[in-house]
């Protein structure tokens, strides 16, 4: 009888040790991240869909951010308008942080993109955290300047040894093929839900090299009062689009 319990109790604990192994083998890896930019991040909640779409794949992403409408870098980096940027960024203990210009400056103000994206990668660097270059889209009624923004910001990237989000790209790809997809808010800057979503899933495909196998099409966030509130709900058959739009662009890349 004593044999036969040192047999049960020895089974019991090599099944205990196998589901701690396989735990800790799919436990996910954490990112915090720290968006710095204007409202091309925080329209429709760029950072915390991020974080939703995040939750489907193995490594979670824990994002924040520091911005104020139509914000540059210069504003960041000089303390501008009430931004403490620099701060956080020393601070904060970021894993990756984000920066991203003025939607017109890359075009307008090209040497400004430069030098104050050249200050903040340094500083970003300095505290141990990764920069990653957020590279936006030309407005409606001008999709020529896609390819100044996009050189703009690849020479961001290369002169700072770091990572490009070719968000741009893919908004441009997007649209030559889906011309009827509304990627754009009424105002032709901004983005509509799904154009977020694409946003999103560019971020997180470029961060952790994945995105989920299965997209929900409602994204909620938690509210005060411990109910949710919707984000947003998307078209299956348009995040399918967008999906198969990031997958090719960041390969590309």
């Amino acid at each position: 009888m004593l044999k036969k319990q040192t047999i049960l109790y020895s089974f019991l604990f090599a099944i205990i040790l196998l589901s701690q192994s396989v735990e800790a083998k799919t436990s996910k890896d954490t990112l915090r991240v720290l968006f710095v930019g204007n409202s091309y991040i925080y329209y429709n909640n760029l950072p915390q869909m991020v974080s939703l779409i995040s939750d489907s794949i193995n490594t979670k992403l824990i994002c924040s951010r520091s911005t104020v409408g139509g914000a540059h870098l210069g504003e960041h980096w000089n303390g501008s308008r009430g931004l403490k940027s620099r701060q956080l960024i020393q601070k904060g203990k970021f894993d990756i942080v984000v920066i991203q210009d003025n939607s017109l400056w890359p075009v307008d103000n090209p040497d400004s993109v430069y030098k104050y994206a050249k200050l903040m990668c340094d500083l970003i660097k300095s505290t141990g955290a990764k920069p990653y270059i957020y590279e936006t889209w030309a407005r409606l009624k001008v999709p020529q300047h896609q390819k100044e923004i996009n050189a703009v910001y690849e020479k961001v990237a290369k002169d700072n040894n770091a990572t490009l989000v070719p968000v741009g790209e893919a908004w441009e790809k997007a649209r030559q093929s889906r011309p009827d997809l509304v990627l754009f808010d009424a105002d032709g800057s901004h983005p509509s839900n799904i154009g977020t979503f694409l946003i999103a899933t560019m971020f997180a495909k470029t961060i952790s090299g994945t995105l989920p196998k299965k997209f929900s099409t409602q994204y909620y966030y938690p509210a005060f009062d411990k109910e949710q509130i919707r984000l947003m709900q998307l078209d299956e058959l348009d995040m399918i689009f967008c999906k198969k739009v990031v997958e090719e662009t960041v390969v590309a890349k």
